[in-house]
């Protein structure tokens, strides 16, 4: 359906809050919630400060903020001295499929959503990936990118050769598909090989595919030998290339390594003047100045990991080679990792500098040493705790984990204490930061980078992912000797409104669910200043079904930034199918706005509702999409 554009009113800020209008009103008086939350300190995702107030939940969803003492509930949780908060959403997950579906390692942090495939990583197909990592029951929600890593290696393989044209197209189609499939952006690993190999140029070729979506590309940034392997250089790259393919430039688990450690202020400052030219640009940081990889992937040169693991073995073996592949590993350690002190073996439990003692051999021998034994994996020193902090106060980074739910024990502790770390030392004990700004890194920035509407936040009409926790007390105890200890503090969480973890036990309860993006999702800045306003008055709309309806809006925020007005549906004998009062934030981008809800009448529902007149996929026409919490879908279009 077509029809001119009506009154449109925008502003370049948004701020998303709870919404001024009563619990009792949001849902009727009569409304019996899933679960009330009660007595807790709720901080919203957008960086505000906690409030006292109560949420309940009605099928999956918040349906009301606000008084509701006495009010029907078949689940009561007491928040009293608890803070509470969107659930965390991990950007850069690794969980396995062994670990979804009790997740005890990430529901203990609080996190309620992963995003899959990160560092490039991947499967042939996204959507049976998907569909067979939700099939045994999933504990958290999931989504995945596109990994660029994983196409580039099943078309053109795993040694160091140009693409064909024929080769790029195909590329290019795989991962148009992938984003037609719901996939949240393109992720890439080049510091890793094969995708090593990729020129920047032939990286960009096959990337652009995704540029009409207006999604990210987050990677972990190419660091080479022969720039000194400069973090900078290395950043420098990641915006070039996102910024020519028409991507949003994400500076993954963003770092100053080795000889420029101190320099996290300049890195910054790449990535803001990014953003200043229009390549809106972000970053996502853990809270550890150790990573964990392959002990091969940053230390071996790129020629001598040719054709795989196996390959790179055979090379081993030649005196010749064996000299020049140790030369590298030596140099590699000391500009990257401060020499071989700064790196530990977690399968065996030994360091590095301990297996060359003990043998007699350099460090890069010893590297070669282990591996031919078969331990391939290391935890590498990297960083500093200045810069750290300098990345966790930039307040277009993330915090995420590089992480996931996984039954692995001899691991890096940031698998069971990034997120109760950040809470426990760096907001409570430290104060690098606010409790209301972690928060918003944790929840509703990453959902703004993603794309997503309906999470992130604690509004009406968002989805009842949440995380309880005890300020006084959470904290991790995880260490590199011990990484399994459980963290502290992390007491309930909820998700799609199931109560997941309680009391900080596991309930196997598997409500997890799979969470895809559409083309009407952009990445976008979180705006949390400001004001915005929407008005809209009959719009005709249509049901999935083929049934008629009409759309009328009248939104705005107040100076406090709370989003005030109404959202009506109609059917064509004006009879009301859809009328809310209670509006979650207020969300704006670029020539785009999208505001959750809950509707009071005729009965108590959820809805969201997007209205996107900026898709580079359909020039010249907006689009509008209604989603409704009892399953209905109505769209329609506006038409400059």
């Amino acid at each position: 359906m077509k029809t001119s554009r009506s009154a449109w009113l925008t502003a370049t800020a948004i701020v998303g809050v709870l919404s001024a209008t009563g619990a009792l009103a949001a849902t009727g008086s009569s409304a019996v919630y899933d679960v009330i939350i009660e007595h807790g300190t709720v901080f919203d995702g957008t960086g505000s400060p906690g409030q006292s107030t109560d949420i309940g939940v009605i099928a999956g969803r918040i349906a009301a903020l606000g008084d509701l003492h006495g009010v029907a509930a078949r689940q009561r949780i007491d928040a009293s001295h608890l803070y509470v908060a969107p659930g965390f959403i991990n950007v850069h997950d690794h969980s396995t499929p062994e670990g979804l579906p009790t997740a005890l390692n990430m529901l203990t942090q609080g996190e309620t959503t992963a995003i899959l495939n990160p560092d490039g990583y991947g499967e042939p197909d996204l959507a049976k990936q998907l569909t067979d990592l939700a099939k045994p029951g999933m504990a958290l929600n999931i989504g995945a990118y596109s990994g660029f890593n994983a196409i580039w290696e099943e078309t053109v393989g795993a040694n160091d050769v140009r693409p064909t044209p024929a080769q790029i197209a195909a590329m290019r189609g795989h991962l148009e598909k992938d984003l037609e499939q719901g996939a949240w952006g393109v992720s890439a690993g080049l510091d890793y090989k094969p995708a090593y190999y990729a020129s920047a140029d032939e990286v960009v070729s096959v990337v652009s595919a995704a540029s009409k979506w207006r999604t990210n590309f987050p990677n972990h940034d190419r660091l080479r030998s022969e720039t000194g392997y400069s973090s900078r250089l290395g950043v420098a790259e990641t915006i070039a290339i996102a910024s020519a393919a028409g991507l949003s430039p994400e500076i993954t688990h963003i770092k100053a390594q080795g000889r420029e450690q101190g320099r996290a202020a300049e890195i910054l400052d790449q990535m803001h003047q990014a953003t200043a030219n229009g390549h809106f640009s972000t970053g996502d940081v853990y809270p550890y100045t150790a990573g964990m990889t392959g002990l091969f992937s940053f230390t071996v040169p790129g020629w001598a990991q040719e054709g795989g693991i196996d390959e790179m073995l055979k090379r081993f073996k030649n005196p010749d080679l064996r000299a020049k592949i140790v030369a590298n590993a030596e140099g590699a350690l000391d500009a990257r990792f401060g020499g071989p002190k700064g790196v530990y073996l977690p399968m065996s439990r030994r360091q590095l500098v301990d297996v060359a003692k003990a043998e007699g051999v350099s460090s890069g021998e010893a590297l070669l040493r282990v591996m031919e034994k078969g331990e391939f994996v290391g935890v590498f020193t990297f960083g500093s705790e200045d810069d750290v902090r300098t990345f966790l106060r930039d307040p277009a980074v993330s915090i995420t984990c590089d992480c996931g739910a996984d039954l692995e024990t001899r691991t890096h502790p940031r698998l069971y204490g990034t997120y109760p770390r950040i809470l426990g030392r760096y907001v409570r004990d430290e104060h690098v930061l606010s409790w209301a700004e972690a928060i918003r890194k944790l929840t509703g920035l990453p959902a703004s980078s993603l794309g997503m509407v309906d999470r992130g936040f604690i509004a009406p009409g968002m989805a009842a992912d949440i995380a309880i926790f005890d300020p006084a007390t959470v904290i991790d105890h995880a260490t590199y000797e011990n990484p399994t200890a459980l963290s502290d503090g992390i007491r309930f969480v909820l998700v799609n409104g199931t109560v997941e973890l309680s009391d900080g036990k596991p309930t196997g309860a598997k409500a997890g669910t799979v969470l895809l993006r559409s083309e009407h999702m952009p990445t976008r800045p979180m705006n949390v200043a400001g004001h915005g306003a929407s008005s809209l008055a009959g719009v005709p709309l249509r049901s999935k079904t083929g049934q008629p309806a009409k759309l009328s809006l009248d939104i705005a925020q107040t100076v406090d930034g709370k989003a005030v007005g109404s959202v009506t549906l109609a059917d064509e004998n004006n009879h009301v199918l859809l009328s809310a009062r209670a509006l979650g934030p207020l969300q704006l981008g670029e020539r785009w706005m999208s505001v959750t809800g809950w509707a009071a009448s005729p009965v108590g529902q959820s809805f969201t509702l997007i209205i996107d007149r900026g898709n580079p996929r359909q020039p010249g026409k907006g689009a509008i999409v209604l989603e409704i919490g009892s399953g209905e879908r109505y769209s329609g279009e506006i038409v400059e």
